[in-house]
């Protein structure tokens, strides 16, 4: 069993590349999926803090800015024998200071929930996760792959579906993975994006204007991945677990979305969000 420290010796520093695999370490003690691969893409697009205890990671906390108006607080971990001694609220606080003025959300275990509204965020919603082998799955027609010179349009998409900018989010997607989408004449309606994660692949985000074209463009992304381990994260109120069920992903888990820091004014939008980039990014 890892030496339980004084809390004293416990400092917080700005999290850099040399905090990576220690970070990996704990993700992994935790848990979780996260390769090295997806530790370097969601902390190149971040910044964060670690908390050390002998020169040794033993918590992380990254803040993701989506351009100056909102940021993501995630991957928000401390070592299994350093918790409940205030380290993660340690970390949440420091992110939360990197992050300025910006609405910031975040995704909550049941655990997390009294430390997170004691800092003033908010739950909004359930986010499931669906997970497992992805069985066949019968392409629609209508839907296609896009390349690179979608990507204007995409970032457009999602700007209106999530309401905030994270063209740079969308920027290293293109690098990881594929995107599909639905076209109503020349224009890009909605679209899907998929890429290697953990133990196999991710779904998402997916940006659509209606569920009936969040299920088309899931069914075609999952109908090229038949014997694959996929995931797909979804808000539950968008209806689209029994689909994924029926598709070989059941549902394995749920988190809680928060918010802290929103205007409060209600939005309509021409399209929204089905399916999330990742529980960190939403």
């Amino acid at each position: 069993m890892d030496e339980l420290m004084p809390t004293e010796s416990i400092v917080l520093a700005p999290f850099e590349a040399h905090h990576l695999g220690g970070a990996l370490a704990l993700s992994r003690a935790a848990g979780w999926a996260h390769r090295r691969e997806d530790w370097e893409i969601i902390w190149s697009l971040s910044e964060g803090r670690v908390a050390l205890g002998s020169d040794r990671v033993v918590g992380t906390a990254l803040m993701t800015p989506f351009g100056d108006t909102c940021a993501a607080i995630n991957m928000i971990i401390v070592d299994e024998s350093q918790r409940g001694r205030g380290v993660g609220r340690k970390l949440t606080t420091a992110v939360l200071e990197l992050a300025g003025d910006r609405e910031c959300r975040l995704t909550a275990t049941n655990d997390g929930l009294p430390i997170y509204e004691k800092l003033g965020f908010v739950a909004t919603h359930q986010i499931v996760r669906h997970q497992g082998v992805a069985s066949h799955v019968d392409a629609p027609k209508y839907v296609d792959w896009v390349g690179p010179e979608a990507l204007p349009e995409i970032k457009a998409l999602d700007r209106a579906g999530f309401g905030a900018d994270r063209d740079s989010v969308h920027n290293a997607l293109a690098k990881e993975g594929s995107f599909a989408a639905i076209r109503k004449g020349d224009r890009i309606v909605a679209f899907a994006a998929t890429r290697l994660f953990g133990k196999g692949e991710v779904v998402g985000p997916v940006v659509a204007e209606n569920s009936e074209q969040a299920r088309d463009l899931l069914a075609f992304v999952l109908s090229s991945k038949k014997g694959r381990i996929v995931r797909v994260d979804i808000p539950e109120q968008t209806g689209l677990s029994s689909p994924l069920e029926d598709w070989g992903l059941p549902r394995e888990g749920t988190v809680v979305a928060m918010v802290r820091g929103a205007s409060g004014q209600s939005e309509t939008r021409a399209v929204q969000t089905f399916c999330l980039a990742s529980q960190a990014i939403g």
